[in-house]
């Protein structure tokens, strides 16, 4: 009876262990899609990727922790390959919960998150699901990538990182060589010391062959300098494979529970109450160990997810702000201000909240970013621009008051600027008009201003990754002011280029590098700003070339006029007879220079600037845009033209027409 009891007390303690562990709720890390392929709505591949999705939510459903679909019909265009993953240990009920809220994610096309996009990838942390309009499978897909990295450090790196090495490599040998029904799921611990343990996870999408997926694992390993130099934790995902590692149990090693070796002896048996008393002296130590345990599990499992600093870190929200109590306001402050965040005071929305005018109680009037409440990539960009704008102070850059939070409010506070942003101005037929060549001119060398400061003389080294003419606020004097550093990054000293699995900006003003492979530099912020400036020249904006049936985009039509040696037609009309005629051609070849394909042969910040303010400069000839070269060839024009720029008359007006004496060309200018 004794015996009986006791293995009911255990069994009981298995199911609080391993219903905890079911009732987990899926943790959403990233979604990833590309942004240059995209369907239209309410067609045939649409209708196939809904049924793709659902096909794949219903798989889920069968016990299994890894199945690929494909959808066909139609067109061979039209056809959906998708497939998901779960994480080895994770149990069929929290992959199915996984998977279905996966797919309704990517389902869900009414978002502006991979809208219409015709492959996307979305990570939990118990699974991936992915689709595509190519077949991947059984293909080896290291791009996008991930990275997640826990912030505390660890104290002895290099024993550290030799200890970690080894067991990462040996995890991946294992999940390649597993024969647990074709996982290609490891996992492994080592001893650190004797109050220490090292915990690692590998794991490839089976559709992989052992060879694949360990050179899959080499590949992601290899990142692991890039993802968490110095961490006690981080973990890299791939499409096709990924690595983990902490310093806590963070998978699950469920194993049977333990039977208890109690005999029945002469005691137990001929006293009842004996017989309690053990069942009690074993159970309840067991039933204490078992309940801190799983506590322990759960606190640590909930740190962690706060210490990940990646593009979804919560991190200390405002660490980084100085004199951090001064700057700080109080909601109801801030309501009144709003007249309570009324609409009448709306003056602007984002992907990341509403901004409104308000006036405090001094008479000032303030600017209000409102943060969405909901928004994951909020609390990131309140993080990023509070504790980036508090350290900067120039006068191209729009200046922060302060900040308010309270409950789930995260509110910026900057200073008002009267005349909206430069877009309002320079894309609206009535409203150009208002800017003449002479304010044209001053912007262009104010924003250039603006990003030589964060680029190389403020006291961080700062890339922007989101310049465009939305994202710059003219004062009452028409001044620009660089706003909106959200998606802003920090550099490092010796940094020069930093690859990224998380693409954000806006497309027509990312460079190519950013945009197709993830890599970003000074140099991305340097294209961007060479996109602003043939629109600032031109009135046209980038974009509406991608939206529109013309076959070339604003780059291409700028390159065309000027080999065509015709880079008035490339001009506003509206300022075509009252425009220095030099200043243009000075802007339109700085402009192309800015957009060239390789990022070595975009000048930086500090040359363009001297560009802008001297005409004993001499430029390199501009090679062919980033867009030119994806589809377009064209002969080169085989002769140099040399000019004495310093003798030119500044003054001309734009209507006369084009030398080839107004800039020093040093290189074969193309045709």
């Amino acid at each position: 009876m004794a015996l009986f009891s006791l293995k009911h007390a255990l069994f009981f303690m298995f199911l609080i262990f391993t219903t905890v562990h079911a009732s987990d709720d899926p943790i959403f890390l990233r979604q990833n899609c590309t942004t240059n392929e995209t369907f239209t709505p309410n067609t045939t591949f649409q209708v196939n990727l809904r049924t793709l999705l659902s096909s794949l939510s219903s798989l889920a459903t069968r016990n299994t922790q890894f199945r690929n679909a494909t959808v066909s019909g139609g067109s061979p265009s039209d056809s959906v390959y998708g497939l998901f993953l779960c994480r080895g240990d994770v149990p069929p009920q929290l992959c199915q919960q996984c998977v279905l809220n996966a797919t309704q994610r990517l389902g869900n096309q009414n978002t502006d998150t991979c809208k219409f996009s015709k492959s996307a990838i979305v990570w939990y942390d118990e699974c991936l699901v992915r689709y595509s309009n190519r077949d991947f499978f059984s293909t080896v897909e290291t791009r996008p990538r991930m990275r997640l990295r826990n912030t505390a450090n660890i104290s002895d790196t290099k024993s550290f990182l030799r200890l970690l090495y080894t067991t990462l490599n040996e995890t991946a040998d294992e999940a390649a060589n597993s024969s647990n029904g074709a996982k290609l799921y490891a996992t492994k611990q080592a001893n650190i010391s004797g109050f220490q343990t090292l915990y690692c996870l590998t794991q490839c999408t089976p559709d992989l062959s052992p060879q694949d997926c360990r050179r899959c694992l080499s590949d992601v390993i290899g990142d692991l300098s890039w993802c968490c130099p110095g961490s006690q934790g981080g973990r890299v995902l791939y499409p096709s494979c990924n690595f983990r590692y902490e310093l806590y149990p963070f998978y699950r090693m469920d194993s049977p529970a333990p039977e208890a070796n109690v005999s029945p002896t002469t005691s137990t048996i001929k006293n009842g109450k004996n017989n309690i008393s053990i069942i009690l002296a074993i159970a309840v130590p067991i039933v204490v160990a078992v309940l801190l345990f799983i506590v322990g599990v759960c606190f640590l499992r909930k740190r962690a997810s706060y210490k990940y600093n990646n593009s979804f870190g919560q991190d200390s929200i405002v660490e980084g702000l100085s004199d951090g109590d001064s700057l700080q306001f109080d909601l109801a402050t801030i309501e009144a201000a709003t007249n309570r965040f009324s609409d009448e005071n709306k003056i602007g929305k984002g992907g990341f909240g509403v901004v409104y005018k308000g006036v405090l109680p001094d008479g000032q009037e303030i600017a209000v970013k409102r943060l969405s409440v909901t928004s994951l990539q909020g609390a990131v960009e309140f993080r990023n621009e509070a504790a980036l704008v508090a350290k900067l102070q120039h006068r191209n850059l729009v200046r922060l008051l302060g900040f308010c939070l309270e409950g789930q409010e995260k509110i910026l506070i900057y200073e008002y600027i009267p005349n909206k942003s430069l877009d309002y101005f320079l894309f609206n037929s009535m409203k150009q008009r208002e800017l003449d060549w002479s304010q044209r001119y001053k912007i262009i060398v104010g924003i250039a201003r603006g990003i030589l400061y964060i680029h190389e003389d403020s006291q961080l080294r700062i890339v922007h990754r989101d310049l465009k003419a939305s994202n710059v606020l003219l004062d009452e004097n028409m001044n620009p002011k660089i706003s909106d550093f959200g998606m802003a990054k920090i550099f490092q000293a010796d940094q020069t280029q930093v690859n990224t699995g998380r693409i954000v900006g806006t497309y027509g003003y990312m460079s190519p590098e950013y945009a197709m492979r993830g890599q970003f530099s000074m140099k991305s912020d340097v294209f961007s700003f060479g996109v602003l400036v043939l629109e600032i020249v031109s009135g046209k904006k980038n974009t509406d070339f991608y939206q529109s049936n013309h076959a070339d985009d604003l780059l291409i039509f700028a390159w065309k006029k000027w080999t065509e040696q015709t880079p008035m037609e490339f001009v506003d009309p509206t300022l075509r007879g009252s425009c220095s005629r030099n200043e243009v051609n000075r802007c339109i070849h700085i402009g192309l220079l800015c957009v060239q394909e390789n990022p070595s042969d975009r000048p930086s910040m500090s040359t363009i600037a001297l560009m802008l303010n001297s005409y004993s400069v001499t430029m390199s000839m501009p090679r062919q845009p980033a867009s030119f070269l994806r589809g377009r060839n064209h002969n080169r024009l085989n002769r140099e033209l040399d000019s004495d720029q310093s003798t030119t008359d500044q003054s001309t007006s734009c209507s006369i027409p084009y030398s080839v004496n107004e800039v020093s060309i040093t290189e074969v200018y193309p045709r």
